[in-house]
C-alpha cells in the first residue's frame, strides 16, 4: 500500500505523468552508481561518482527542491524502493541531482556541501538485501570439470560446449549471508574447505514472468559484484543423505558478500560484450574470465529463473564464476581453500572492487545446537 501512495503523489505532484514515469528528456551529464552507506551513524543511500565521492541522497534531494522548478518526490527508505520506483520519477529525480551538482561546480565549491563525502570517510554496507537470490552453477566452460586433471577438464569442457542444456540455478540466503565492502568472510569453526567464487550480481528492476531471453534485458536495473563463499566440505554423515547440501555448502553467515555499489544498466553497458571477472587472494590472481567463458548468458539465466519462480525489483542473478576455484586443480595441480588472515580481492571492470578480509569463526558453546562438527572428524583430506 505504502508504494502505492507514493507513486498516486509523485503523479499528483508531477507537471505530468510522463516526468512520473521518468521523463525521457532529462539525461545525466556523468555516470554514476548507487550504494547504501552508514553515514554519520545511519544508514543511506548514495549516488556514488567516479568511484570516489558519496552523495547523500536525502539530504542532495532537500537543497533541490529548495528550487521552486524541482516538484518534491518522497525519497525511498531503501535500496530496493528506489529501484522498484526508478522508472516511476526517481531516475529523472537521480539525473537531475548529477546535474546540478555539476552545473554549479558543488564538488569543488569552498565549502563543499555536507552531502557530498569522500568514499574513504563513509562506510560502505552491502548496496541492498535482495528479496531473493540465485546463483548459476557451473555456468562457465573453464569451471567445468576443473576438479580433476588439466586433461580432464579440456575432456568435460568439450562435451558441455557440445550439450549446453539448461542452467543450473539455485537459491543462495541473503539476510545472515549477505555482507559488504570490507565486512570479513567468517570461516565457519571447523570447517577448513572454504572456496571462493567471484561473480557478477545481476539486480532485477521490473517484475519478470515468462520472460524470453530476447526481453530480459528490459528487467534488469543493474550490476554489482559478488562472491559465492561456498564451504566443500560436504554435509557430515549420518541422517537422511548425503554427499552435497547446498545449505551446508552456500548458506553459512557472511558466505554472500555484494557491492560495493550498483551500477545502472545504462551507464554499463551489455555484460555480454565487456564482462571481466577477477578474484586475488593475498594479491595472487586465482580467477579471471569474461563473458566468452559463460555457457548460458545472463539473459537465459532470466529466462529460465522467471520461468519458475517470479523475479521482483531488488532479487539478485548471480552469473557464476570461471575456472579457478580453491577445489580445481586442472589450473594449480591441488586444490587450495581460505585460511584465516587472507584478503579476498574482486573485481569486476567498470563496477568496482569488494575487498573482504578472512577470518575463523569462534567455536559454538556446548550444548547451542551445533551440528556441523569439524570436517576433519568425517572427511579424509
Amino acid at each position: 500500500m505504502r508504494s502505492i501512495a507514493i507513486l498516486a503523489f509523485v503523479a499528483a505532484m508531477s507537471p505530468g505523468l510522463a516526468w512520473a514515469q521518468g521523463d525521457p528528456a532529462v539525461a545525466s551529464t556523468q555516470p554514476f552508481k548507487l550504494g547504501t552507506f552508514d553515514i554519520d551513524g545511519d544508514t543511506r543511500i548514495g549516488i556514488v561518482l567516479d568511484d570516489k565521492l558519496v552523495v547523500d541522497l536525502n539530504a542532495a534531494n532537500r537543497a533541490l527542491e529548495r528550487d521552486p522548478a524541482y516538484p518534491a518526490l518522497p525519497m525511498p527508505e531503501n535500496m530496493v524502493e528506489l529501484i522498484g520506483r526508478y522508472d516511476y520519477g526517481m531516475k529523472t529525480r537521480l539525473y537531475e541531482i548529477v546535474n546540478d551538482i555539476a552545473a554549479n561546480k558543488r564538488v569543488s565549491a569552498t565549502p563543499r556541501p555536507r552531502y557530498i563525502r569522500n568514499v574513504s570517510d563513509v562506510d560502505t554496507l552491502a548496496p541492498l538485501m535482495p528479496g531473493k537470490m540465485m546463483n548459476a552453477a557451473v555456468n562457465f566452460y573453464s569451471h567445468v570439470g576443473e576438479t580433476g586433471t588439466a586433461e580432464e577438464q579440456k575432456k568435460a569442457e568439450a562435451e558441455r560446449r557440445a550439450k549446453r542444456g539448461v542452467p543450473y540455478l539455485f537459491l543462495k540466503p541473503t539476510r545472515g549471508a549477505v555482507i559488504g565492502d570490507g565486512d570479513a568472510v567468517v570461516i565457519p569453526h571447523g570447517r577448513d574447505r572454504i572456496d571462493w567464487e567471484v561473480e557478477l550480481g545481476i539486480v532485477i528492476g521490473r517484475t519478470a514472468k515468462y520472460v524470453p531471453a530476447t526481453k530480459a534485458q528490459d528487467h534488469i536495473f543493474g550490476y554489482m559484484v559478488t562472491i559465492d563463499v561456498s564451504d566443500r566440505g560436504g554435509r557430515p554423515p549420518g541422517g537422511f543423505g548425503s554427499g552435497s547440501d547446498w545449505l551446508v555448502g552456500k548458506g553459512h553467515d557472511s558466505f554472500a558478500p555484494m557491492g560495493p555499489w550498483i551500477v545502472p544498466k545504462e551507464f554499463y553497458g551489455d555484460p555480454m560484450k565487456r564482462l571481466r571477472q577477477t578474484l586475488t587472494l593475498d594479491g595472487k590472481v586465482m580467477q579471471e574470465a569474461g563473458a566468452a567463458d559463460m555457457i548460458h548468458s545472463i539473459y537465459e539465466l532470466i529466462e529460465y529463473g522467471s520461468s519458475i519462480i517470479t523475479l521482483y525489483p531488488g532479487d539478485v542473478i548471480n552469473n557464476g564464476t570461471s575456472g579457478g576455484t580453491g577445489m580445481g586443480q586442472a589450473y594449480r595441480g591441488a586444490e587450495r581453500f581460505l585460511k584465516p588472515g587472507e584478503k579476498m580481492v574482486a573485481t569486476i571492470d567498470g563496477i568496482g572492487t569488494l575487498t573482504l578480509p578472512v577470518v575463523a569463526g569462534e567455536a559454538p558453546p556446548p550444548g547451542t545446537g551445533a551440528y556441523l562438527p569439524p570436517v576433519s572428524t568425517y572427511r579424509k583430506q
